[in-house]
Protein backbone atom coordinates (compact mmCIF):
# COMPACT_ATOMS: atom_id res chain seq x y z
CA UNK A 1 0.00 0.00 0.00
CA UNK A 2 1.29 3.75 -1.05
CA UNK A 3 -0.33 6.31 0.67
CA UNK A 4 0.01 8.84 -1.38
CA UNK A 5 1.98 12.36 0.04
CA UNK A 6 2.39 10.68 3.29
CA UNK A 7 5.23 12.50 5.27
CA UNK A 8 7.03 9.83 7.93
CA UNK A 9 6.45 11.65 11.11
CA UNK A 10 1.79 10.91 10.19
CA UNK A 11 2.71 7.86 11.56
CA UNK A 12 2.82 9.45 15.03
CA UNK A 13 1.34 12.66 14.54
CA UNK A 14 -1.68 12.00 15.85
CA UNK A 15 -1.18 8.71 17.98
CA UNK A 16 -2.98 10.05 20.65
CA UNK A 17 -6.30 9.99 18.42
CA UNK A 18 -5.90 7.18 16.29
CA UNK A 19 -7.84 3.70 16.59
CA UNK A 20 -5.94 0.41 18.31
CA UNK A 21 -6.69 -1.47 15.35
CA UNK A 22 -5.29 1.45 12.32
CA UNK A 23 -1.47 3.08 12.23
CA UNK A 24 -1.06 1.67 16.51
CA UNK A 25 -1.56 -1.92 15.24
CA UNK A 26 0.67 -1.44 11.85
CA UNK A 27 3.56 -0.27 14.36
CA UNK A 28 2.61 -2.69 16.98
CA UNK A 29 2.81 -6.01 15.05
CA UNK A 30 5.19 -4.59 12.56
CA UNK A 31 8.53 -4.00 11.68
CA UNK A 32 9.16 -0.13 11.00
CA UNK A 33 11.94 0.68 8.90
CA UNK A 34 12.25 4.53 10.36
CA UNK A 35 14.87 5.96 8.11
CA UNK A 36 13.25 5.24 4.97
CA UNK A 37 14.07 8.24 1.95
CA UNK A 38 13.08 8.43 -1.75
CA UNK A 39 17.14 8.84 -3.02
CA UNK A 40 16.00 10.56 -6.56
CA UNK A 41 14.59 13.77 -7.93
CA UNK A 42 12.11 14.73 -8.34
CA UNK A 43 9.80 13.18 -5.55
CA UNK A 44 6.47 13.06 -7.55
CA UNK A 45 3.99 10.77 -7.68
CA UNK A 46 4.03 8.92 -11.09
CA UNK A 47 7.91 8.42 -10.06
CA UNK A 48 7.15 7.59 -6.31
CA UNK A 49 4.98 4.81 -7.00
CA UNK A 50 7.08 3.42 -10.23
CA UNK A 51 10.69 3.52 -7.70
CA UNK A 52 8.60 1.32 -5.32
CA UNK A 53 7.62 -1.37 -7.18
CA UNK A 54 10.57 -1.45 -9.87
CA UNK A 55 13.68 -1.24 -7.10
CA UNK A 56 15.13 1.54 -9.55
CA UNK A 57 15.24 5.27 -10.56
CA UNK A 58 14.08 7.89 -13.15
CA UNK A 59 17.42 7.47 -14.38
CA UNK A 60 16.65 3.59 -15.27
CA UNK A 61 13.01 3.27 -15.08
CA UNK A 62 12.55 6.23 -17.34
CA UNK A 63 9.67 7.63 -15.26
CA UNK A 64 11.14 11.17 -14.78
CA UNK A 65 8.34 12.94 -13.41
CA UNK A 66 4.28 12.84 -13.94
CA UNK A 67 4.75 14.82 -16.87
CA UNK A 68 7.42 15.28 -18.73
CA UNK A 69 9.01 17.12 -22.49
CA UNK A 70 10.23 14.28 -24.32
CA UNK A 71 13.16 14.92 -26.59
CA UNK A 72 12.27 12.49 -29.12
CA UNK A 73 8.91 12.93 -29.59
CA UNK A 74 9.19 16.95 -29.35
CA UNK A 75 6.14 17.58 -27.02
CA UNK A 76 4.75 17.21 -23.36
CA UNK A 77 3.93 13.78 -22.57
CA UNK A 78 1.76 12.50 -19.07
CA UNK A 79 3.33 9.22 -17.46
CA UNK A 80 0.75 6.61 -18.28
CA UNK A 81 -1.08 8.60 -21.68
CA UNK A 82 -1.36 6.04 -24.70
CA UNK A 83 -3.61 7.02 -27.69
CA UNK A 84 -3.22 3.54 -28.94
CA UNK A 85 -5.89 2.02 -25.96
CA UNK A 86 -9.33 3.02 -24.78
CA UNK A 87 -11.21 3.25 -22.33
CA UNK A 88 -13.09 0.09 -20.37
CA UNK A 89 -15.84 1.00 -18.26
CA UNK A 90 -17.06 4.53 -19.62
CA UNK A 91 -16.89 6.80 -22.94
CA UNK A 92 -14.31 9.48 -21.48
CA UNK A 93 -10.88 9.19 -21.98
CA UNK A 94 -10.21 8.56 -18.49
CA UNK A 95 -8.42 5.28 -19.92
CA UNK A 96 -6.54 5.93 -22.60
CA UNK A 97 -3.43 4.62 -20.37
CA UNK A 98 -0.76 1.93 -19.85
CA UNK A 99 2.26 1.46 -18.27
CA UNK A 100 4.60 1.52 -21.79
CA UNK A 101 6.38 4.33 -20.97
CA UNK A 102 7.73 2.69 -18.06
CA UNK A 103 11.17 1.31 -19.18
CA UNK A 104 11.82 -1.83 -16.42
CA UNK A 105 9.93 -4.66 -14.80
CA UNK A 106 7.89 -4.75 -11.46
CA UNK A 107 8.19 -6.72 -8.86
CA UNK A 108 4.95 -7.18 -9.81
CA UNK A 109 5.94 -8.42 -13.30
CA UNK A 110 8.75 -10.71 -11.32
CA UNK A 111 6.17 -12.58 -9.86
CA UNK A 112 3.82 -13.30 -12.65
CA UNK A 113 7.08 -14.44 -14.13
CA UNK A 114 8.28 -16.69 -11.35
CA UNK A 115 4.31 -18.29 -11.17
CA UNK A 116 4.58 -18.94 -14.63
CA UNK A 117 1.74 -16.19 -14.72
CA UNK A 118 -0.49 -18.37 -12.26
CA UNK A 119 -0.29 -15.94 -10.05
CA UNK A 120 -2.77 -12.77 -9.75
CA UNK A 121 -1.64 -9.07 -9.74
CA UNK A 122 -4.00 -6.37 -9.46
CA UNK A 123 -3.48 -2.57 -9.58
CA UNK A 124 -5.91 0.04 -7.70
CA UNK A 125 -5.97 3.71 -7.16
CA UNK A 126 -8.31 6.85 -7.63
CA UNK A 127 -5.44 8.21 -9.98
CA UNK A 128 -4.58 6.53 -12.97
CA UNK A 129 -0.53 6.26 -12.25
CA UNK A 130 -0.74 4.78 -8.66
CA UNK A 131 -2.57 1.96 -10.45
CA UNK A 132 -0.95 1.16 -13.53
CA UNK A 133 2.82 1.98 -12.72
CA UNK A 134 2.57 -0.68 -9.30
CA UNK A 135 0.72 -2.95 -11.21
CA UNK A 136 3.31 -3.43 -13.97
CA UNK A 137 3.00 -4.33 -17.47
CA UNK A 138 2.04 -8.13 -17.12
CA UNK A 139 -0.75 -7.18 -14.70
CA UNK A 140 -4.25 -9.16 -14.90
CA UNK A 141 -6.16 -5.52 -14.23
CA UNK A 142 -5.18 -2.16 -12.98
CA UNK A 143 -8.27 -0.47 -12.23
CA UNK A 144 -8.66 3.72 -11.81
CA UNK A 145 -11.23 6.65 -11.12
CA UNK A 146 -13.31 8.09 -13.73
CA UNK A 147 -14.25 11.33 -12.39
CA UNK A 148 -16.47 12.37 -15.04
CA UNK A 149 -19.01 9.21 -14.06
CA UNK A 150 -17.75 7.76 -10.52
CA UNK A 151 -16.99 4.56 -12.37
CA UNK A 152 -14.08 2.71 -11.65
CA UNK A 153 -12.23 1.93 -14.54
CA UNK A 154 -9.55 0.63 -16.44
CA UNK A 155 -7.57 0.19 -20.51
CA UNK A 156 -7.98 -1.98 -23.35
CA UNK A 157 -4.23 -2.52 -22.34
CA UNK A 158 -5.64 -5.08 -19.51
CA UNK A 159 -8.74 -6.36 -20.72
CA UNK A 160 -11.72 -5.29 -23.29
CA UNK A 161 -14.76 -5.50 -20.86
CA UNK A 162 -14.96 -5.00 -17.28
CA UNK A 163 -15.45 -7.80 -15.27
CA UNK A 164 -19.16 -8.40 -13.98
CA UNK A 165 -18.48 -8.13 -10.41
CA UNK A 166 -16.42 -4.24 -11.11
CA UNK A 167 -19.80 -3.72 -13.26
CA UNK A 168 -21.98 -3.97 -10.12
CA UNK A 169 -19.32 -2.17 -7.45
CA UNK A 170 -20.26 0.77 -9.94
CA UNK A 171 -23.90 0.12 -9.78
CA UNK A 172 -23.88 0.71 -6.40
CA UNK A 173 -22.47 4.36 -6.80
CA UNK A 174 -20.70 4.78 -3.24
CA UNK A 175 -19.31 7.90 -4.46
CA UNK A 176 -23.10 9.38 -4.62
CA UNK A 177 -23.11 8.09 -0.99
CA UNK A 178 -20.55 9.68 0.56
CA UNK A 179 -20.82 12.51 -1.05
CA UNK A 180 -24.46 12.92 -0.12
CA UNK A 181 -23.07 14.32 3.59
CA UNK A 182 -21.26 17.46 4.36
CA UNK A 183 -17.97 16.76 5.45
CA UNK A 184 -17.50 17.38 9.35
CA UNK A 185 -14.73 17.15 11.86
CA UNK A 186 -14.38 12.87 13.08
CA UNK A 187 -13.85 14.17 16.52
CA UNK A 188 -14.77 17.78 18.13
CA UNK A 189 -12.49 20.17 16.31
CA UNK A 190 -11.16 21.33 19.67
CA UNK A 191 -9.07 18.15 20.28
CA UNK A 192 -7.41 18.82 16.77
CA UNK A 193 -4.22 20.69 18.85
CA UNK A 194 -1.57 19.28 16.59
CA UNK A 195 -3.09 21.69 13.50
CA UNK A 196 -2.99 25.06 12.85
CA UNK A 197 -6.20 27.11 13.31
CA UNK A 198 -8.87 26.27 10.83
CA UNK A 199 -9.54 29.72 9.39
CA UNK A 200 -6.13 30.24 7.01
CA UNK A 201 -5.99 32.29 4.68
CA UNK A 202 -3.16 29.82 2.92
CA UNK A 203 -5.69 27.11 2.75
CA UNK A 204 -7.41 26.49 -0.53
CA UNK A 205 -11.10 26.23 -1.37
CA UNK A 206 -13.55 24.20 -2.46
CA UNK A 207 -15.64 25.50 -5.00
CA UNK A 208 -18.47 27.99 -3.90
CA UNK A 209 -16.35 28.67 -0.45
CA UNK A 210 -15.46 31.75 1.14
CA UNK A 211 -13.46 30.20 4.02
CA UNK A 212 -11.38 27.00 3.99
CA UNK A 213 -13.52 26.07 7.05
CA UNK A 214 -15.43 23.10 8.10
CA UNK A 215 -18.24 22.90 7.83
CA UNK A 216 -17.23 21.62 3.81
CA UNK A 217 -20.33 21.75 2.47
CA UNK A 218 -19.44 18.60 -0.48
CA UNK A 219 -22.47 17.82 -1.04
CA UNK A 220 -23.20 20.91 -2.64
CA UNK A 221 -20.29 20.76 -5.12
CA UNK A 222 -21.10 19.88 -8.91
CA UNK A 223 -20.31 17.53 -10.75
CA UNK A 224 -20.32 15.42 -7.51
CA UNK A 225 -18.00 12.62 -8.91
CA UNK A 226 -14.67 14.73 -9.44
CA UNK A 227 -14.67 15.73 -5.66
CA UNK A 228 -14.45 12.89 -4.17
CA UNK A 229 -10.55 12.46 -4.20
CA UNK A 230 -10.14 15.34 -2.57
CA UNK A 231 -12.28 14.19 0.50
CA UNK A 232 -11.48 11.88 2.88
CA UNK A 233 -13.75 9.35 1.34
CA UNK A 234 -12.11 8.76 -1.76
CA UNK A 235 -9.93 6.26 0.05
CA UNK A 236 -12.68 5.08 1.99
CA UNK A 237 -14.29 4.11 -1.65
CA UNK A 238 -10.67 2.50 -3.26
CA UNK A 239 -10.63 0.55 -0.07
CA UNK A 240 -13.99 -0.73 -0.32
CA UNK A 241 -12.99 -1.64 -4.26
CA UNK A 242 -10.09 -3.36 -3.01
CA UNK A 243 -11.84 -5.75 -0.57
CA UNK A 244 -13.81 -6.24 -3.78
CA UNK A 245 -11.63 -7.35 -5.75
CA UNK A 246 -10.12 -9.92 -2.92
CA UNK A 247 -13.07 -11.27 -2.80
CA UNK A 248 -14.69 -11.63 -6.71
CA UNK A 249 -11.10 -12.18 -7.65
CA UNK A 250 -10.40 -14.95 -4.94
CA UNK A 251 -6.99 -13.22 -4.47
CA UNK A 252 -4.96 -15.74 -1.97
CA UNK A 253 -7.09 -18.47 -1.86
CA UNK A 254 -5.26 -20.66 -4.64
CA UNK A 255 -1.48 -21.98 -4.45
CA UNK A 256 -0.15 -19.13 -6.50
CA UNK A 257 0.97 -15.93 -4.21
CA UNK A 258 -1.03 -12.98 -5.69
CA UNK A 259 -0.37 -9.08 -5.16
CA UNK A 260 -2.41 -6.78 -4.84
CA UNK A 261 -1.00 -3.10 -5.04
CA UNK A 262 -3.05 -0.46 -3.66
CA UNK A 263 -2.24 3.23 -3.63
CA UNK A 264 -4.53 5.87 -1.58
CA UNK A 265 -4.71 9.10 -3.70
CA UNK A 266 -6.71 11.29 -1.37
CA UNK A 267 -4.65 12.35 0.94
CA UNK A 268 -2.11 13.74 -1.56
CA UNK A 269 -5.44 16.08 -2.94
CA UNK A 270 -6.27 17.00 0.55
CA UNK A 271 -2.56 17.84 1.26
CA UNK A 272 -2.54 20.00 -2.01
CA UNK A 273 -5.04 21.88 -0.75
CA UNK A 274 -4.88 22.58 2.64
CA UNK A 275 -1.34 21.96 3.94
CA UNK A 276 0.27 19.38 6.20
CA UNK A 277 -0.57 21.37 9.14
CA UNK A 278 -4.44 21.87 8.55
CA UNK A 279 -7.02 20.70 10.74
CA UNK A 280 -8.48 18.80 7.26
CA UNK A 281 -5.32 17.04 6.51
CA UNK A 282 -5.55 15.69 10.33
CA UNK A 283 -9.19 14.80 9.80
CA UNK A 284 -8.28 12.97 7.07
CA UNK A 285 -5.16 10.96 8.93
CA UNK A 286 -7.77 10.02 11.84
CA UNK A 287 -10.46 8.68 8.47
CA UNK A 288 -7.28 6.77 7.17
CA UNK A 289 -6.73 4.95 10.49
CA UNK A 290 -9.94 3.59 11.08
CA UNK A 291 -10.47 2.98 7.62
CA UNK A 292 -7.16 0.81 7.42
CA UNK A 293 -8.49 -0.76 10.91
CA UNK A 294 -11.36 -2.18 8.91
CA UNK A 295 -8.96 -3.17 6.10
CA UNK A 296 -7.06 -5.18 8.21
CA UNK A 297 -10.02 -6.89 10.31
CA UNK A 298 -11.08 -7.76 6.57
CA UNK A 299 -8.01 -8.98 5.77
CA UNK A 300 -7.88 -11.51 8.54
CA UNK A 301 -11.22 -12.72 8.11
CA UNK A 302 -10.77 -13.28 4.38
CA UNK A 303 -6.86 -13.96 3.73
CA UNK A 304 -6.37 -15.00 7.75
CA UNK A 305 -4.17 -13.16 9.77
CA UNK A 306 -0.48 -14.31 9.05
CA UNK A 307 -1.32 -15.49 5.57
CA UNK A 308 -0.51 -11.74 4.34
CA UNK A 309 2.32 -9.94 3.82
CA UNK A 310 1.52 -6.40 4.32
CA UNK A 311 3.20 -3.04 3.61
CA UNK A 312 2.68 0.60 3.50
CA UNK A 313 4.93 3.15 2.25
CA UNK A 314 4.66 6.75 0.39
CA UNK A 315 5.43 7.78 -3.05
CA UNK A 316 6.49 11.21 -1.39
CA UNK A 317 6.37 14.23 1.31
CA UNK A 318 5.03 17.43 1.66
CA UNK A 319 6.61 20.44 2.13
CA UNK A 320 4.70 23.54 5.15
CA UNK A 321 3.07 26.06 3.47
CA UNK A 322 5.10 28.46 2.93
CA UNK A 323 2.98 31.10 4.70
CA UNK A 324 2.74 28.97 7.62
CA UNK A 325 6.59 28.75 7.79
CA UNK A 326 6.82 32.59 7.50
CA UNK A 327 4.08 33.21 10.10
CA UNK A 328 6.22 31.49 12.43
CA UNK A 329 9.53 32.89 11.43
CA UNK A 330 10.78 30.27 9.58
CA UNK A 331 12.26 31.00 6.77
CA UNK A 332 10.19 29.89 3.23
CA UNK A 333 8.81 31.55 0.40
CA UNK A 334 7.45 30.92 -3.66
CA UNK A 335 9.46 31.64 -6.57
CA UNK A 336 7.35 33.45 -9.23
CA UNK A 337 8.65 31.09 -11.95
CA UNK A 338 6.58 32.43 -15.13
CA UNK A 339 7.59 35.61 -13.90
CA UNK A 340 11.09 34.73 -13.86
CA UNK A 341 11.03 32.54 -17.08
CA UNK A 342 9.67 35.59 -19.45
CA UNK A 343 12.47 37.76 -17.94
CA UNK A 344 14.76 34.76 -18.49
CA UNK A 345 13.55 34.65 -22.25
CA UNK A 346 14.04 38.54 -22.92
CA UNK A 347 17.29 37.87 -21.47
CA UNK A 348 18.11 35.40 -23.79
CA UNK A 349 16.23 37.13 -26.78
CA UNK A 350 18.68 40.05 -25.83
CA UNK A 351 21.98 38.31 -26.02
CA UNK A 352 21.35 35.60 -28.59
CA UNK A 353 18.55 36.97 -31.05
CA UNK A 354 15.07 36.39 -31.27
CA UNK A 355 13.68 32.76 -30.57
CA UNK A 356 12.09 30.28 -28.15
CA UNK A 357 15.22 29.40 -26.53
CA UNK A 358 13.66 27.64 -23.92
CA UNK A 359 11.29 25.02 -25.08
CA UNK A 360 9.98 24.17 -21.20
CA UNK A 361 10.60 24.37 -17.83
CA UNK A 362 9.37 21.13 -15.70
CA UNK A 363 10.06 18.91 -12.78
CA UNK A 364 12.32 22.25 -12.04
CA UNK A 365 14.34 20.98 -15.25
CA UNK A 366 15.03 23.68 -18.02
CA UNK A 367 14.99 21.91 -21.64
CA UNK A 368 16.65 23.74 -24.47
CA UNK A 369 15.83 24.11 -27.75
CA UNK A 370 18.97 22.06 -28.95
CA UNK A 371 18.09 22.72 -32.63
CA UNK A 372 17.91 26.33 -32.59
CA UNK A 373 20.94 26.56 -30.82
CA UNK A 374 22.67 24.50 -33.05
CA UNK A 375 21.23 26.54 -36.20
CA UNK A 376 22.66 29.82 -34.26
CA UNK A 377 25.89 28.18 -33.64
CA UNK A 378 25.74 28.87 -30.08
CA UNK A 379 28.09 27.90 -27.18
CA UNK A 380 26.37 26.17 -24.61
CA UNK A 381 28.78 26.50 -22.05
CA UNK A 382 27.79 30.08 -22.61
CA UNK A 383 24.39 29.98 -22.78
CA UNK A 384 24.28 27.61 -19.65
CA UNK A 385 26.40 30.30 -17.74
CA UNK A 386 24.19 33.32 -19.20
CA UNK A 387 21.00 31.34 -17.74
CA UNK A 388 22.79 30.25 -14.24
CA UNK A 389 24.03 34.00 -13.12
CA UNK A 390 20.56 35.33 -14.51
CA UNK A 391 18.57 32.18 -12.16
CA UNK A 392 20.89 32.64 -9.07
CA UNK A 393 20.61 36.76 -8.60
CA UNK A 394 16.82 35.79 -7.30
CA UNK A 395 16.12 35.35 -3.35
CA UNK A 396 14.65 31.04 -3.41
CA UNK A 397 17.35 29.83 -5.82
CA UNK A 398 20.21 28.27 -4.44
CA UNK A 399 22.07 27.17 -7.51
CA UNK A 400 21.41 26.18 -11.04
CA UNK A 401 23.00 22.88 -12.05
CA UNK A 402 23.98 21.31 -15.28
CA UNK A 403 22.63 18.29 -15.69
CA UNK A 404 24.93 17.47 -18.29
CA UNK A 405 27.70 17.84 -16.36
CA UNK A 406 26.72 17.29 -12.50
CA UNK A 407 29.39 15.73 -11.70
CA UNK A 408 31.85 18.60 -11.59
CA UNK A 409 28.88 20.82 -9.47
CA UNK A 410 29.82 21.77 -6.05
CA UNK A 411 26.92 20.57 -4.22
CA UNK A 412 26.12 18.36 -1.52
CA UNK A 413 27.00 15.11 -2.34
CA UNK A 414 23.84 13.33 -1.44
CA UNK A 415 22.07 15.50 -2.75
CA UNK A 416 23.92 15.48 -6.07
CA UNK A 417 23.60 11.47 -5.95
CA UNK A 418 19.27 12.41 -5.64
CA UNK A 419 19.20 14.71 -8.81
CA UNK A 420 21.67 12.29 -10.85
CA UNK A 421 19.39 9.56 -9.87
CA UNK A 422 16.83 11.49 -11.41
CA UNK A 423 18.74 12.25 -14.81
CA UNK A 424 17.40 10.43 -18.19
CA UNK A 425 18.92 12.91 -21.06
CA UNK A 426 15.61 11.54 -23.47
CA UNK A 427 13.27 13.05 -20.85
CA UNK A 428 15.09 15.40 -18.49
CA UNK A 429 16.02 18.89 -19.18
CA UNK A 430 19.92 20.74 -19.44
CA UNK A 431 19.42 23.00 -16.26
CA UNK A 432 17.98 22.35 -12.95
CA UNK A 433 16.90 24.82 -10.52
CA UNK A 434 17.34 23.82 -6.77
CA UNK A 435 15.10 25.85 -4.65
CA UNK A 436 16.40 26.77 -1.48
CA UNK A 437 14.40 24.70 1.72
CA UNK A 438 11.30 25.33 1.71
CA UNK A 439 11.01 27.04 -1.32
CA UNK A 440 9.08 26.28 -4.44
CA UNK A 441 7.22 27.26 -7.29
CA UNK A 442 3.75 28.19 -8.66
CA UNK A 443 1.44 27.79 -6.04
CA UNK A 444 -0.23 30.91 -4.15
CA UNK A 445 -2.69 28.94 -1.73
CA UNK A 446 -1.69 24.99 -0.40
CA UNK A 447 1.53 23.63 -1.07
CA UNK A 448 3.43 20.77 -3.02
CA UNK A 449 6.33 18.52 -2.97
CA UNK A 450 9.22 17.44 -5.61
CA UNK A 451 12.53 18.38 -3.77
CA UNK A 452 15.41 16.47 -2.39
CA UNK A 453 14.76 17.66 1.02
CA UNK A 454 13.63 15.82 3.86
CA UNK A 455 10.43 16.79 4.20
CA UNK A 456 9.46 15.79 0.87
CA UNK A 457 11.65 12.44 1.34
CA UNK A 458 11.71 10.89 4.60
CA UNK A 459 8.61 8.85 3.91
CA UNK A 460 7.14 5.61 6.15
CA UNK A 461 7.45 2.08 5.35
CA UNK A 462 6.54 -0.33 7.98
CA UNK A 463 5.81 -4.26 7.38
CA UNK A 464 3.39 -6.53 9.06
CA UNK A 465 1.88 -10.04 8.92
CA UNK A 466 3.34 -13.15 6.68
CA UNK A 467 6.96 -14.02 8.50
CA UNK A 468 7.41 -10.77 9.50
CA UNK A 469 8.60 -10.17 12.74
CA UNK A 470 7.94 -6.83 15.26
CA UNK A 471 10.83 -3.94 15.19
CA UNK A 472 12.19 -1.68 13.93
CA UNK A 473 15.25 0.03 12.81
CA UNK A 474 16.84 3.33 12.01
CA UNK A 475 19.67 2.29 9.21
CA UNK A 476 19.83 4.38 6.12
CA UNK A 477 16.69 2.86 3.82
CA UNK A 478 16.02 4.10 0.64
CA UNK A 479 12.77 3.48 -1.16
CA UNK A 480 14.65 1.62 -4.11
CA UNK A 481 15.18 -1.49 -1.54
CA UNK A 482 11.72 -1.96 -1.12
CA UNK A 483 11.31 -3.99 -4.41
CA UNK A 484 14.02 -6.52 -3.99
CA UNK A 485 12.89 -7.21 -0.41
CA UNK A 486 9.48 -8.00 -1.67
CA UNK A 487 11.46 -10.08 -3.58
CA UNK A 488 13.64 -12.10 -1.21
CA UNK A 489 10.89 -12.63 0.88
CA UNK A 490 9.36 -14.32 -2.07
CA UNK A 491 12.05 -16.37 -3.28
CA UNK A 492 11.48 -14.82 -6.86
CA UNK A 493 14.01 -12.57 -8.92
CA UNK A 494 14.18 -8.68 -8.45
CA UNK A 495 13.16 -6.47 -10.72
CA UNK A 496 15.15 -6.02 -14.50
CA UNK A 497 16.26 -2.38 -13.44
CA UNK A 498 16.62 -2.63 -10.04
CA UNK A 499 19.25 -0.85 -7.53
CA UNK A 500 18.46 -1.17 -4.09
CA UNK A 501 19.33 -3.68 -1.55
CA UNK A 502 17.51 -6.02 0.75
CA UNK A 503 16.70 -5.20 3.80
CA UNK A 504 18.01 -7.48 5.49
CA UNK A 505 17.04 -6.68 9.18
CA UNK A 506 13.52 -8.03 8.34
CA UNK A 507 15.37 -11.17 7.97
CA UNK A 508 16.96 -11.76 11.68
CA UNK A 509 15.49 -14.48 13.94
Amino acid sequence: MVVDQMRWDFLYRYQDKYTAGGFKRLLREGYSCENTHINYSPSYTACGHTCVYTGSVPAVHGITGNNWFDIKENKYVYCTEDTTVKTVGSTSKAGLMSPRRMLTSTVTDELRLATNFRSKVIGIALKDRGSILPAGHAANAAYFYDPATGNWVTSTYYMQELPKWVQQFNDYKLPEKYMADNWNTLQPIERYIESTHDDKQYEGLFDGETKPVFTHKISNIKPTYKILAATPFGNTVTLKFAEGAILNEQMGAHDATDFLAVSLSSTDYVGHRFGPNSVENEDCYLRLDRDLADFFTFLDEHVGAGNYLFYLTADHGVAHVPDFNIEHKIPAGVFPIDTVLKQLETKLNQQYGDGKWLLSFENMQLYFNNPLLEERKVDRTAFKNTIRSFLTKFQGVAKVLDMENLSNELLEPRMKHDIANGYYPKRSGEMYVLYEPAWFDGMDKGTTHGTVYPYDTHIPLVWMGWHIKPGENHDDIHMTDIAPTVAALLHIQEPNGNVGKVITGLFQK
